[in-house]
């Protein structure tokens, strides 16, 4: 929040983690269904692909005018190369929106730990005022290993102040009794359990003390203010090694001029997943019916997308429990996002086999 004095202090500051296709974005956007109309709030989203589609997701239901300003960083580089492309991200958003609140939604592929440190490190430490932590939980995925045994899901757990089991509608008995027992055992004895679906959320969920405190000094921490200069070069390779120590932001190739043929791709891998993403000059006009039928022939982790269509515009989301669609108001370009163990090179064309003539 602004002072009197113009500086931005002590603004209220949530963490909303979990793994892929737990329902982050959904719930981030039940929050803003909540936020009080006299106020701004900031998103900082961040995605494991490289094309950023959440934000898109999210402009296309709420707006500036609404109070909502949105932030990407694509790419899952939130936190590596020392928090470099998340502080420049930070200090654009909060520069632009001033806001009373700021929700931050770490990549499901990320590590939130870092995140954490680097919001508060000592030059955020008076911009920003540190809430509980909430992470979203499947309880079904506590029967698979590869996510009972992957690092990013148990840190996810470690950091929590809150767990969110959401999709509660889609649980057995059994479900909620491994949930229990793994927070016991994985969780800080403070953290608080919560109950619910399609990732419904209360304001009064962003209240309260963290219960971890990340201290100033942490190797990651950066020596930068809300005063930096963000006239920087930020053209280089885009490198996914959380030991460089460089300082260099990516190219974001979210934010790169569409080429001629008007379409533009962008591949990402890492912690045992890969991703593959598309952009689309706004004259690509798909056919929904046909873009339903892809979608059903994914077998994918993930897969996220918002279509300027013959029938309008619309948003995309495919978990394993199947596809949801929402009609948005807006959008600047068709842009899709998938997430698998193997990408298919004949996604491509499949996709592009779904344009309008």
């Amino acid at each position: 929040m602004a002072s009197d004095s113009g500086k931005i202090l002590a603004v209220p500051a949530n963490v909303i983690t979990g793994f892929l296709g737990v329902g982050k974005t959904t719930a981030i956007l039940a929050l803003l269904a909540q936020k009080p109309r006299e106020e701004r709030w900031a998103v900082l989203v961040n995605e494991f692909g490289e094309i950023g589609v959440d934000g898109s997701l999210v402009t296309g239901t709420a707006s500036e005018e609404q109070g909502i300003f949105v932030r990407e960083v694509p790419g899952g580089c939130m936190c590596c190369v020392s928090g470099l492309p998340m502080q420049i991200a930070l200090t654009q958003l909060l520069r632009k929106a001033r806001p009373h609140r700021l929700l931050i939604e770490p990549t499901g592929l990320g590590h939130p730990e870092e995140v954490l440190r680097t919001l508060a490190s000592e030059h955020n430490r008076e911009v920003l005022t540190l809430g509980p932590t909430l992470t979203l939980v499947d309880a079904r995925n506590l029967s698979d290993e590869r996510y009972t045994s992957h690092p990013t899901f148990l840190q996810q757990l470690q950091i929590a102040d809150m767990v969110v089991a959401n999709k509660s509608d889609l649980y057995q008995p059994a479900d909620l009794n491994r949930l229990e027992s793994f927070v016991q055992k994985r969780c800080k004895p403070s953290v608080t359990v919560k109950i619910t679906e399609q990732g419904k959320l209360e304001i009064e969920s962003l209240v309260g003390e963290p219960g971890t405190c990340y201290e100033p000094g942490h190797p990651h921490d950066l020596d930068l203010d809300l005063d930096l200069d963000l006239d920087l070069d930020l053209d280089h390779d885009h490198e996914h090694d959380h030991g460089n120590d460089n300082h260099r932001a990516p190219t974001l190739v979210a934010d790169q001029p569409l080429p001629a043929s008007g379409m533009l791709s962008a591949s990402n891998s890492g912690e045992g997943f890969e991703s593959v993403g598309w952009r689309f000059a706004p004259t690509e006009v798909f056919d929904r019916a046909d873009l339903h039928g892809f979608f059903q022939t994914l077998h994918v982790e993930r897969m996220k997308a918002v279509f300027i269509t013959i029938d309008g515009i619309f948003g995309y989301n495919k978990t394993r429990d199947g596809i949801t669609e929402m009609e948005m108001d807006e959008c600047a370009e068709s842009r899709i996002e998938i997430i698998a163990a193997t990408v298919s090179p004949q996604w491509e064309s499949e996709l592009l086999n779904c344009r309008t003539a």
